[in-house]
């Protein structure tokens, strides 16, 4: 274990020890979350030492919580006494490690997070907004308290230290064959239709990485397409009370592309999502950062089958419009859309040490 991350309370009666601060969720499994708190017994007075990993909805900076309510929801939370211990979790390499580094007084804990809960997912605030973002975070604290679920006991913050942790999902190892998708429109005054398959090369893409998009267009009518749009949508969906999808737009770029009357076009578009190219965008979804350092757009939330999660989930899609001119003795370029989507997997590498 190379790196420690260490958070001590204000009266420095405790101290929160933690190898790592990234989780994997592996679909059906989620990395541990185990650490050590260090104990100074001298002067508790029959006090205990708890340790709670929560995840919770933040729709709201600090700076704007009124009249003692926090903006706040908590997804899931699990609390367990480490002082006076009452559990003996499984001595794993990490906290034989931990509680070597911490020494006699040293009390460790484990949590197992379960597999519906929502990776870590920051809202882009605008230019003009301050405080922290809104977004699902995962924090684990240690306090000092005299019960663990006493909602009418005040914990002072000299009695607790916490750190920021992060649920983080990677792209699967196999990558396979990417969706497709394929329509025919028929246009009033024309007997034939329009044709329009798109494709994805593979299924998932990485952050950063062009995605080509693979267009077939078959144009049986009268009429000419003019301009073929590729664009890239990000789906956030908030699930809490209800559930809300807010859908953003994070690439576009036009291809000056004619298809004449009874032609037809084969030919394969690359763009590139990327958030330095929508840092203006409030709202949109990036990846959770435990600090203010760089980040991706937010990956897409692996399927977790038939279990409903809670919080923000994240998903993409790719959508290829023709615009179909009228071809008539006016000639101008109005006319109709001809539109098709498929999904897209935009996700994070599995690094090699995880």
């Amino acid at each position: 274990m190379s790196k420690v991350f260490k958070k001590t309370s204000g009266n420095g009666h405790i101290a929160l020890y933690l190898g790592k601060r990234d989780f994997v969720d592996h679909v059906d499994s989620v990395d541990v979350v185990e650490g050590v708190v260090k104990v100074d017994s001298s002067g508790l007075e029959g006090r205990k030492v708890y340790v709670y990993l929560a995840c919770a909805f933040r729709y709201g900076s600090d700076d704007l919580d009124v009249i003692g309510l926090s903006f706040r929801r908590d997804i899931w939370i699990k609390r367990v006494q480490v002082y006076p211990a009452t559990e003996n979790p499984t001595k794993t390499p990490m906290l034989e490690s931990l509680l070597k580094k911490v020494g006699e007084q040293g009390y460790p804990f484990a949590f197992q997070m379960p597999t519906d809960l929502p990776c870590s997912v920051s809202l882009q605030p605008g230019p003009g907004d301050s405080g922290k973002a809104c977004g699902v975070d995962f924090e684990v604290k240690a306090f000092l308290a005299n019960e663990a679920d006493n909602p009418d006991e005040v914990i002072d913050k000299k009695d607790t230290c916490r750190l920021m942790i992060r649920k983080i999902q990677f792209a699967p190892a196999n990558n396979k064959a990417g969706p497709k998708a394929e329509l025919s429109k028929q246009f009033m005054m024309s007997d034939k239709p329009v044709h329009l398959e798109i494709a994805l090369e593979k299924e998932c893409y990485y952050h950063g990485d062009p995605i080509t998009v693979k267009v077939k267009i078959n144009n049986e009518t009268t009429k000419t397409v003019k301009k073929i749009k590729v664009s890239v949508e990000q789906l956030t969906s908030v699930v809490l009370y209800c559930s809300d999808t807010y859908t953003k737009e994070v690439c576009c770029q036009e291809f000056a592309e004619t298809v004449n009357a009874n032609s037809t076009l084969d030919k394969s578009f690359q763009i590139t999502p990327l958030l330095s190219n929508n840092k203006e965008k409030r709202g949109l979804a990036v990846d959770g950062r435990l600090k203010d350092g760089d980040t991706n757009l937010a990956s897409t939330t692996l399927s977790q089958g038939e279990k409903e999660m809670q919080g923000i989930i994240i998903s993409y899609k790719v959508k290829v419009n023709l615009l179909v001119s009228s071809g008539g003795l006016l000639g101008g370029l109005t006319g109709s859309d001809v539109t098709a989507e498929v999904p897209l997997t935009l996700m994070s590498p599995k690094p090699a040490e995880v």
